[in-house]
Formats: structure tokens, sequence, C-alpha cells
């Protein structure tokens, strides 16, 4: 199955498509945070994971395209469900190819100043597997987006290169420790309590992926994660999901 050829216009003929998974506090399980994860609903193929059409379009240099669309929903959505009462952040997963080009911020600050979006609602996600030249890399990109008041999230911590000592040289604000990590932990767990200790030295929220079961939540509320993402507390939605989620939130 060659899905390259349609890939190339899936953006333009509207099959892309943002979905968003809860993130909760883990005191008082109230959705603070989603995280932003495209869907491309094929019309003959239905619906194809990202793990398939990710590093596809990674490969043949069209994450640029997807990428601009994931940030123009991601502001969109955050716009639109913090115009109100409610507080919830955004996170939307930015690519080692995206960190690399010089249009990235111009696509952020374009769409956080034509939607209005509040400050410290928007957060980038970058994966702790990139290399740490890499990472070293864009470290002034991301501290230009920090100065814009959009957060930095390090993804799937636990599996990459990064040290602890190389984390604390990024202008993080959040980690989201892996779900491998999270899945195999003991009430001891020294990982995630290490973890724990350092990021919230520098002020710095801890997230535990992958949370499936009430064990696992009781697990990484005692080691001191501030907030869970996974099943437990609900898959990827649509828009229109999210949003009703968020009206019945307290």
């Amino acid at each position: 199955m060659d899905l390259l050829p349609d890939l190339r216009v899936a953006v333009a003929r509207g099959q892309i498509e943002a979905y968003f998974q809860p993130m909760v506090d883990v005191s008082t399980r109230r959705i603070v945070a989603v995280e932003a994860l495209a869907r491309w609903k094929h019309p003959e193929h239905g619906l194809i994971a990202p793990n398939v059409f990710i590093p596809l379009a990674e490969e043949h240099g069209l994450i640029g395209e997807i990428g601009a669309f994931m940030i123009a929903e991601g502001c969109r959505c955050a716009a639109a469900w913090n115009g109100g009462s409610a507080r919830v952040q955004v996170s939307v997963n930015v690519s080692a190819a995206q960190l690399t080009t010089s249009s990235l911020l111009d696509q952020i600050t374009d769409n956080l100043r034509r939607l209005s979006v509040p400050d410290d609602v928007l957060v980038v996600e970058i994966t702790e597997s990139l290399p740490v030249v890499e990472i070293a890399e864009v470290n002034a990109l991301l501290n230009e987006m920090r100065l814009l008041g959009v957060g930095v999230s390090v993804d799937d911590y636990g599996t990459g290169h990064s040290t602890a000592e190389q984390l604390a040289g990024l202008p993080t604000t959040e980690v989201k420790i892996d779900m491998s990590r999270v899945q195999a932990a003991t009430p001891n767990d020294p990982f995630i309590r290490g973890v724990v200790t350092l990021a919230h030295a520098r002020g710095i929220t801890v997230v535990a992926e992958g949370v499936e079961t009430e064990a696992q939540l009781d697990i990484v509320r005692g080691l001191g994660v501030d907030r869970a993402q996974g099943y437990l507390f609900g898959r990827p939605e649509s828009e229109s999901d999210i949003s009703r989620l968020l009206k019945n939130t307290p």
C-alpha cells in the first residue's frame, strides 16, 4: 500500500484531524491539559495510525505542513476552551525537523496573536529521544518560545539520550515520564522519585504517561507526580468530545 501520494494532499483535503487526550491533576482528577494528536482519516483505508504516517511524513519532507496544521488547530482549540472561566493547557508535538526550521517560531507567534491565546496555555512537546546534540542546537529557539509564554515539555522521558543534568539545562516547564517506566513503577521507584525531586526543585511539572489502572495512579501519586495521562482518564477524542468533557468538569 503506497500511502505517500495520498499523504502529500491529506492536509489540503481535510483528512488530517486533531484529536486530544486528557491530562488530569492526580489529586483532583480534574482535566487540566490535553495533548493534541494527529489522526489521518483516509477515504479508502480508514483511520491510519500516526506511527505509520508520521515517520513517512518526516522521511519525505511533509511533516512541516502537518506540524503547521496541528499548531494552528491546537491554538484554535486553546482559544475556544480558554475563552471563559475554564483553564486548560494544550500540548502540541513538534518534530526534530520542525525544530530546525526558522518558520516554527513565526507559526506559533502568528497563531497566538491572531487567536489571542492566553499566556501559558500552549505547550510545545519535544521528544526526549532526540539526540542530545540536536536538543542543544534548538535551545535558543526553545528559549524564544518561553519568552512568548509557551511551555516546553520533554516527552517520553526515560527512554532516550538526555541525562538529568541536560534536562535541567533546557528551558523546560514540564517533563513526561514514558509509559514504560510508569507501568513498571513500584511504590518506591527510584527513577520516578529522582525525576520528581529534580523537576520540582526547578519548578517543572511532572506528568506520568500511560496510566491505565487505579493501582498505577496510586503509585505515581505517592511518588509525587503532578499530572497523569492515559486510558484510565480517556483515549484521544475529537474536539467536540473534549468540549463536552470540559463543560462537565467542575
